[in-house]
């Protein structure tokens, strides 16, 4: 047997042992572990109205902190998702919180907010909370925060309304 066959024998080896061992892991119900929750960073922002709004306002209550803005397209096709669960959810203790990352100015944001018939509040975010977050890395950005305080999970771009809602239930 030459080199390269033993070469190419020992690849094929090693990748259906990898297939086996997913395969048995699905099979067993085994899933990948799930980062521990982290405490999420206080914070303070003024409103679309200039209003400060603070992160102590929402304790107790399961919030979904999105980071966006009004030229990003996946943040606008995720907003009717928000306004449906803050509308079904919110006497369950959700509260659906954006903050804009634009930088054309508040006026833009509250039209967009009309336009888009969005029943939740909307914070003038800037770098400063993007940093406290541990730095944005695309958007939209999206944190699920439990009743604790706590990170429980995180979506970076799009993400179908379905996926939003079976983090939240649990919570709830």
């Amino acid at each position: 047997m030459s080199k390269y066959t033993s070469f190419l024998l020992a690849g094929a080896t090693i990748i259906a042992a990898t297939l086996f061992g997913l395969r048995f892991n699905s099979r067993s119900g085994a899933q990948p572990s799930a980062p521990a929750p982290v405490p999420a960073p206080a914070w303070e922002l003024k409103d679309v109205d200039g209003q400060a709004v603070t992160s102590a306002q929402f304790k107790g209550k399961v919030v979904i902190l999105d980071f966006w803005a009004t030229w990003c397209p996946p943040c606008r096709a995720e907003i009717p998702a928000f306004v449906e669960l803050q509308k079904t959810y919110r006497d369950r203790g959700l509260v659906v919180v954006g903050v804009s990352l634009d930088q054309a100015g508040a006026g833009i944001v509250k039209d967009f907010m009309k336009q888009y018939g969005m029943n939740y509040p909307v914070v003038m975010g800037d770098e400063t909370i993007s940093r406290s977050f541990g730095g944005i890395e695309g958007l939209p950005t999206t944190l699920i925060i439990d009743r604790q305080g706590r990170i429980v999970a995180t979506h970076v771009g799009y993400s179908e309304k379905q996926e939003f809602e079976d983090a939240i239930k649990p919570l709830l």
